[in-house]
């Protein structure tokens, strides 16, 4: 009888995995309910680096608004920034050139490496691998100095405008940028036979996290965590933009949609970014970077010292910003992490009256409660690092 009683108080036992914890990204709280080392229940607790960056938008005029975007996902900075930059072009028809375009993809898919490393690296570290961590590092610090050699900014470049790009490539920067693709094709080949094969990496990844292509949909996933469930979907190709409807690129789709499917998929996408960039330093022509408008865009090669009226307009723009007729638009692009979109209402004048930010992580997380369940505790950190989260754009 003093057994029964004793069974009917029994109750889950429940931990905190976070924020100090290194595999949740130290602004990642968990509660987790635990029969053993089962997970029942994964509780997910945000909003530890929320700055409130979409009101802050509001109070700020257009020019003003591009710096925020840099400092969501810190990981994808220029991806980003491009979005909102075609948001403001769709907004106002502006038609850029196409030397722009192809600088624009180049730095895109440069993000794109840099994001998918970094994924790859931590993932790695968090399961306990700790050399790809350093291999993938190195590699980042070579990309970013291309970051660095057009914005004078390794992380929150601030490069790509409404209009174009702020500053036109430096000399020398296409013949480099081909010998690091070159030489990285080797590097990439040695991180995947440190892992792709690896009976540890496996064992730790192979059946974990799994999610069908009916639950992708229903959660809202993009990117690698909708194409892992075997789901063919990428803006690029879907709806193209910039050049992207020129050039030759194989989207891979996952079969299993498990942990290791997502890391091969992100190891693929790394070279097809490669065979992107490869394409545009192959077509890319001599031409402006940037939109020449007076009225919307501050060209650089107009003289302010002589020109009574460009003087004018300069002080204006930088001053003032443009104003913005009555809309109400939605732009998405395919960034690193999935479909990151912008809506934003304008009114008439140089600030908008509502953004509201879309990001592929936030939609991310809030699965992990149905991914976790039923795996085991170590299971978590691997699932966590398969998702691929930055909390820059999940709590904004």
């Amino acid at each position: 009888m003093e057994m029964v009683k004793l069974f009917k108080h029994l109750k889950n036992f429940t931990i905190n995995f976070g924020p100090q914890h290194p595999a949740a990204h130290g602004v990642l709280r968990l509660i987790l309910e635990l029969n053993g080392e089962i997970i029942n229940r994964a509780d997910a607790h945000i909003g530890l680096l929320h700055r409130g960056t979409e009101k802050l938008i509001e109070y700020k005029n257009f020019i003003q608004i591009l710096p925020y975007f840099d400092r969501l996902d810190y990981v994808s900075m220029i991806s980003q920034e491009h979005t909102y930059s075609l948001l403001i072009e769709k907004i106002l028809n502006l038609k850029i050139p196409f030397r722009s375009q192809f600088i624009r993809v180049i730095f895109c898919e440069i993000t794109r490496i840099l994001n998918h490393l970094l994924a790859i690296g931590c993932h790695a570290l968090d399961v306990g691998a700790m050399t790809p961590m350093f291999w993938c590092f190195e590699e980042r610090e070579k990309l970013m100095e291309f970051y660095e050699r057009v914005s004078g900014s390794r992380l929150h470049a601030n490069y790509i405008r409404p209009g174009g790009v702020s500053l036109d490539i430096p000399l020398g920067f296409l013949d480099d940028l081909y010998t690091f693709l070159k030489l990285f094709k080797k590097r990439l080949n040695e991180l995947d036979e440190m892992l792709t094969s690896s009976r540890i990496w496996k064992q730790r990844l192979v059946d974990i996290g799994k999610v069908s292509a009916k639950d992708a949909h229903e959660w809202g996933f993009s990117g690698v965590m909708l194409r892992g469930s075997g789901v063919f979907f990428d803006l690029r190709k879907e709806h193209p933009y910039e050049i992207y409807k020129y050039l030759d690129f194989f989207t891979p789709i996952g079969t299993n949609g498990d942990c290791y499917d997502r890391f091969i998929l992100r190891l693929e996408e790394i070279r097809e970014s490669c065979k992107i960039i490869l394409q545009c330093l192959k077509s890319i022509k001599i031409g402006s970077i940037i939109f020449d408008n007076f009225k919307y865009i501050q060209p650089l090669k107009k003289n302010i010292k002589t020109s009574m009226e460009s003087l004018i307009h300069h002080f204006k723009y930088y001053s003032e910003s443009y104003k913005v007729n009555n809309n109400e638009i939605y732009l998405s692009t395919e960034a690193p992490k999935g479909e990151f979109g912008i809506y934003i209402i304008t009114n008439n004048t140089n600030k908008p009256y509502r953004c509201k930010i879309k990001a592929p992580g936030f939609n991310h997380l809030q699965s992990l409660n149905f991914i976790s369940r039923n795996h085991f505790l170590a299971d978590v950190v691997t699932i966590i690092g398969s998702l691929d989260i930055v909390f820059g754009e999940i709590d904004r």
